[in-house]
């Protein structure tokens, strides 16, 4: 039985979630409109479109989301060749890699950015496939950038884990079927991210990496014998 690993980019293995903040504060700043960082950076990991009706209201400034999405894209492009990966993300992945686990990225970024990101991360290697914005027609949290993920994994949901840092990460996994995991390292409350499906909470990938033994990872079936259990987790 394949098992998919499947994780978030943004805010889970890249420290990219605040760079999006400021670009689209200032996307939307030039446009006239005055919204609080604190719920753009709350809006992160839904697609753009959905991120601008969430921060404007639905469907009230249609015509204004293809300049207020260049501009959103112009200014993080300006970070492209500096994105700063999240410690022992690529590490993560090796080790993941290395036991068996198909390694997806389910990310809302579309492809232009996706590229930049992957060259951060610098674990080609240990990545099976992605699963971009680009891919489906609904994001998180839709559970269909899951689905998708599982279906490039060739994986069944219940053998499947997805790691991400936001609410719409986990409740897209949770809507798929999938165990999710949370990381507090982009910036969400674990209380946020374990009532939205988390099934456990860790600090960064260097965290998981070094419990990886005790996370849901170890609880998922392998198709040849019972899934081990694995301890409750710690707060960090």
């Amino acid at each position: 039985m394949n098992r998919a690993a499947l994780f978030d980019v943004d805010g889970t293995l890249t420290d990219t979630n605040h760079l999006h903040v400021t670009s689209w504060w200032e996307a939307l700043r030039q446009a006239g409109h005055d919204v609080a960082m604190h719920d753009i950076h709350r809006a992160i990991g839904l697609p753009g479109e959905d991120l601008l009706d969430h921060l404007l209201g639905d469907g009230h400034h249609k015509d204004e989301y293809d300049t207020l999405g260049a501009a959103h894209d112009t200014l993080y492009g300006t970070y492209f060749d500096r994105l700063p990966p999240l410690d022992s993300a690529a590490e993560l992945l090796r080790e993941l890699h290395r036991r068996g686990w198909r390694v997806v990225l389910v990310t809302s970024a579309q492809d232009h950015e996706l590229d930049a990101l992957r060259r951060a991360i610098d674990a080609d290697d240990a990545i099976t496939a992605t699963a971009s914005a680009d891919d489906v027609s609904e994001g998180k949290p839709a559970p269909d950038p899951v689905q998708h993920g599982l279906d490039l994994a060739d994986a069944p949901a219940h053998s499947a884990v997805f790691v991400g840092d936001t609410v719409w990460d986990m409740k897209a996994g949770a809507r798929a079927g999938v165990a999710c995991v949370g990381l507090l390292c982009g910036g969400i409350p674990r209380a946020d991210l374990e009532e939205a499906g988390a099934r456990a909470v860790y600090r960064d990938p260097a965290d998981l990496l070094g419990r990886l033994d005790q996370s849901p990872f170890a609880l998922t079936p392998t198709g040849d014998g019972p899934p081990r259990p694995a301890g409750r987790e710690l707060d960090p």
